[in-house]
């Protein structure tokens, strides 16, 4: 592995993505990849429902990670390849909950009950996926408590100053979204040139939320 993103989803993580593999990071495993590829599922699957915690099934093909499901298993991971850097990306409370609010937690309610479109520009994700996301995401990171926005706060900026004081500082490269960094911060980490090229800027809420039918909000 080249890359442990181990911030959450909604923060940059797709152009992120986008940028790790253009610099060489390349698979990038994102929660996209489970969406695309159903047969990526079924290691997630038994990691977040079994416990078996596999991580050479859960990453095999891929050189890096960001996004969900790869963060949930953010302590493991850095114990489980101790050589490898440490990528967190994040951005102000307010800005990401309401992005989730908006796509993930959105499409969600709209699967449960029964009102993603058959049309939409991708597949629903199937059971097993949706019982990843459930156990990972809402149950393990969010611990069901996703409604109550205050609790929500203090987890968000405790886990990153969890990860702010888990990680050597040498070993992490901190990507703040508001801040626009740009290609330096992830070139720095691998050790390669910056490209000259604009930096990726992908997947914001109305294109997140149209691949599964939603409206636009905008």
């Amino acid at each position: 592995m080249k890359v442990l993103g181990v911030g959450f989803g909604r923060s940059g993580t797709m152009s992120l993505k986008a940028a790790l593999e253009e610099l060489g990071a390349n698979p990038c495993l994102h929660m996209i990849d489970l969406i695309r590829n159903n047969d990526l599922i079924p290691p997630w699957h038994d990691a977040a429902i079994e416990g078996d915690v596999d991580f050479d099934r859960m990453f095999a093909g891929f050189e890096a990670t960001i996004d969900w499901p790869g963060c949930t298993f953010w302590r493991e991971l850095i114990d489980h390849y101790p050589d490898t850097p440490v990528l967190l990306n994040y951005r102000e409370f307010d800005g990401w909950y309401k992005s989730v609010k908006n796509t993930i937690v959105a499409v969600r309610e709209a699967a449960q009950k029964g009102e993603l479109k058959p049309d939409a520009n991708r597949p629903a994700p199937p059971p097993e996926l949706w019982q990843v996301i459930g156990t990972l995401i809402y149950q393990r990171d969010f611990q069901g408590n996703f409604e109550d926005e205050e609790w929500m706060r203090d987890m968000y900026y405790g886990r990153i100053e969890e990860i702010k004081a888990t990680v050597p500082a040498e070993r992490l490269t901190l990507f703040k979204l508001e801040d626009q960094p740009g290609w330096g911060p992830i070139a720095d980490m691998l050790g390669v040139e910056a490209p000259q090229t604009e930096f990726p800027h992908l997947h914001d809420t109305d294109e997140f939320r149209a691949e599964f039918g939603l409206p636009a909000l905008a």
